[in-house]
């Protein structure tokens, strides 16, 4: 019991700033716990699929193998829904939108419908061409669409509210059973019928008008959806989730929150009025920052950013993280460096590198919001005990993480795996630049190829793309080497060809760079 008040003295000693750079075309967030970065999130400000944001989809395919489907919700590379993600109340969901379309529908007196078969099929519900709402559940990652769910829900501040439901489920860490039962209560005297909801932790001591005005916030969203059903007639967003700094102060926003700062005028007030509205006494911590500095170099959020998000991590006396990250899973290796302690054994310097390490690993799963398998290869540790310690270590840095994870014992070898949910794209900063040359690569093309390469390049573009009057820029070296001469190479493929060109020397080009202009003076990419 005293290390569970230990480690709740810990988080309530945290102090929590959130540094709000704004720019054209995204707005950067940087969560800092004790001066330290601890989350780092860029939103597009035209994100048009965020998690949590409910479509009308139209089915395009329907996929028996997979028991899936692909629906069209107007991203370029279609969303994935899954059998298990249309939800046990699919059969409610599917009479109340054919009873919002005929224009009979009243949700109060709509009459539930039974469970849908954890074994059913896809097909048995859902036709192609049919119109379904769906919700965002994973923002498209790469060259994957979005995934999504016909279990809707909307989250609050304090309430999560889920249509077609009457259950009502209260957070695992409200601990009181006295608190339990109260807050059941009063959302049982306030709840319309056929709406499930979902306690949230921070409505705990919260009063029944505060969870009254969110839960009729919530349910004028799903009222929304239906008049948006009632009209649309084809595929497209019926609710907006709120953007992420609100979702962020939504979820985050406690006692513990120093300061918010933020560099845009026009954000500093939407956030000040939105902190008006869930939490009045907490308004007074939104600054608008006026430096001439760049907020992110005021605040040493820049200075952070490029010392841990490299591949290699450095975190103290020459003790350093190799991250690397593969299609399959992540692999974290921890290296004690040159740190020895004379004084202690072997066995206690490599569990202190450990520890130490187990905390840095911690915040970088949440730095990048890393998801998938992460594989954790510590410094081999010979005693049972230390191995457990590391263990409820690694636990209890974990414990701050909002990302469902799952954590396995070290095994014989010093491995420990670790599971972690990801709904956004991994955050990735570069901070290398790659070679001009190789790519990044370590390797150059062989120059022998290389002429062929720009010949064959070159063909595609004349014949087949039937491009007129391009330039081909090259290096002086090789301008010389194509040009030089009365039957020069050029003049050779432009009678093979059929079609003049021209060719421009670049002195900034390295020596095997070269570049195709339209005759707009355009980029032209192959």
């Amino acid at each position: 019991m005293s290390e569970e008040l230990q480690q709740a003295e810990e988080q309530k000693t945290v102090v929590r700033d959130l540094v709000i750079s704004s720019h054209a075309s995204e707005v950067d967030i940087a969560l800092l716990e004790d001066n330290i970065l601890v989350e780092l999130h860029k939103e597009k400000t035209n994100n048009q699929f965020a998690v949590g944001d409910v479509y009308l989809g139209r089915v395009k395919k329907i996929l028996p193998g997979l028991n899936a489907a692909f629906v069209d919700v107007g991203h370029p590379k279609e969303a994935f829904l899954h059998y298990l993600d249309l939800g046990t109340q699919v059969k409610s969901l599917l009479k109340y939108q054919a009873m919002v379309k005929a224009g009979t529908a009243n949700f109060d007196t709509f009459q539930l419908e039974g469970d849908a078969p954890k074994n059913g099929k896809i097909a048995d519900f859902l036709n192609v061409g049919d119109l379904l709402p769906v919700q965002i559940a994973k923002e498209p990652i790469h060259t994957k669409g979005p995934r999504v769910s016909a279990e809707i829900s909307f989250a609050g501040r304090y309430l999560v509210l889920v249509p077609f439901s009457n259950r009502i489920s209260v957070s695992q860490k409200i601990r009181s059973n006295a608190e339990r039962n109260r807050l059941r209560r009063l959302i049982q005297s306030i709840k319309p019928n056929n709406f499930g909801v979902i306690i949230r932790t921070v409505a705990e001591g919260k009063k029944v008008a505060d969870l009254d005005a969110d839960l009729k916030s919530l349910i004028e969203k799903w009222n929304q959806c239906t008049e948006e059903i009632a009209k649309m007639n084809s595929f497209g967003k019926m609710v907006s989730e709120m953007d992420q700094t609100s979702v962020m102060l939504r979820d985050l926003l406690n006692e513990s929150f120093n300061n918010i700062h933020v560099d845009d005028d026009k954000l500093y007030e939407e956030i000040r009025s939105y902190i008006q509205t869930i939490a009045p006494q907490k308004a007074g911590i939104v600054e608008c920052y006026k430096g001439k500095d760049p907020i992110f170099d005021y605040y040493n959020v820049s200075k952070q950013i490029k010392g841990f998000f490299g591949r290699v991590v450095t975190i103290r006396n020459g003790v350093y993280l190799v991250i690397e990250h593969t299609e399959a899973m992540h692999v974290i290796d921890v290296n004690s460096g040159h740190r020895v302690n004379k004084e202690n054994t072997p066995e206690e310097n490599a569990l202190q590198v450990n520890l130490d390490a187990a905390k840095e690993i911690a915040r970088q799963l949440r730095l990048r919001d890393m998801g998938g398998i992460i594989i954790v290869d510590f410094i081999d540790l010979h005693e049972a005990k230390n191995r457990k310690e590391l263990f409820e270590k690694l636990c209890q840095e974990m414990s701050r993480d909002r990302a469902k994870h799952t954590i396995l014992p070290a095994t014989k070898f010093g491995l420990i795996q670790i599971t972690r949910q990801r709904v956004r794209p991994e955050t990735e900063v570069q901070v290398q630049e790659k070679c001009p040359v190789c790519d990044g690569e370590g390797k150059i093309r062989p120059a022998i190829l290389f002429i062929d390469e720009i010949e064959n390049n070159l063909k595609y573009l004349l014949l087949d793309q039937n491009e007129n009057h391009i330039t081909l820029q090259v290096h002086p070296f090789i301008y010389a080497y194509l040009t030089k001469g009365l039957f020069s190479i050029r003049r050779k493929w432009m009678k093979k060809y059929g079609k003049s060109f021209k060719v421009q020397s670049m002195s900034e080009f390295h020596m095997l760079q070269y570049n195709f202009l339209s005759a707009n003076g355009d980029d032209i990419q192959i």
